[in-house]
């Protein structure tokens, strides 16, 4: 599929040259990969930006303060709230998040507020720019039990959000085993915003995903095949 848009998750600057020589046309820049990714530097986030747009590729910074779980303290929201503001003013095309709330049995929701505090600042970006600014909800979304995943996207649509990035199950899971609930996620999103498959799709597996769900764009640490 060569209209196929592969996102690149980098750590770093390193690889994105060649991830975006390999066919890369957006890049999910994060640090410390070996958490699942956490808000990169301003430095980072300035070379990648110049570089990309020079070759014509997006970028999409990550917004996360640690590793470990997604539910935040107000202190840590914070942090997030001036990494996002950071990072837009940089010139990237939009960012990454993901929060979640425990509810009085303990068990993993949707955490709005945050979500609508860090969605404030993308539309202020955006205003500011005269054009649109890219959220994607990121992998987050992955933890909720699965009774709440389908509800969550519809508030994940409410929110204004553009994408959902997903296994579309547990981590370490074979992306194989996972199609038909992500096929049941992109009925269910309808169009309302994009679902993006990712975790397990490699330069090798990716067209054979894509065809499968329909989708016109895919995500992962090898999604194009880098020397």
């Amino acid at each position: 599929m060569s209209d196929l848009l592969r996102e690149f998750c980098a750590e770093n600057f390193t690889c994105v040259p060649a991830a975006i020589a390999a066919g890369a046309r957006r890049i999910e820049l994060c640090d410390n990969l070996a958490v699942g990714g956490t808000s990169p530097s301003m430095g980072v986030i300035e070379a990648t930006v110049d570089y990309a747009h020079g070759h014509g590729a997006r970028v999409m910074a990550m917004v996360r303060p640690r590793g470990g779980g997604f539910v935040y303290s107000d202190r840590e929201v914070g942090m997030m709230e001036t990494d996002a503001r950071i990072a837009l003013a940089l010139g990237v095309d939009g960012i990454v998040f993901g929060c979640l709330a425990a509810d009085e049995t303990g068990a993993l929701a949707l955490d709005v507020p945050t979500a609508e505090r860090l969605m404030a600042i993308a539309r202020e970006a955006a205003s500011e720019r005269g054009e649109a600014v890219d959220v994607t909800f990121h992998m987050a979304f992955d933890a909720l039990p699965e009774e709440r995943q389908l509800d969550a996207i519809d508030a994940i649509a409410e929110l204004g959000c553009t994408r959902i990035l997903t296994h579309g199950g547990p981590a370490g899971t074979p992306i194989a085993d996972n199609l038909d609930r992500l096929a049941a996620y992109i009925e269910r999103a309808a169009g309302r915003l994009i679902i993006l498959p990712g975790a397990g799709i490699t330069w090798e597996n990716v067209d054979a995903v894509a065809e499968r769900l329909g989708v016109g764009e895919c995500h992962g640490t090898k999604i194009v095949k880098v020397a």
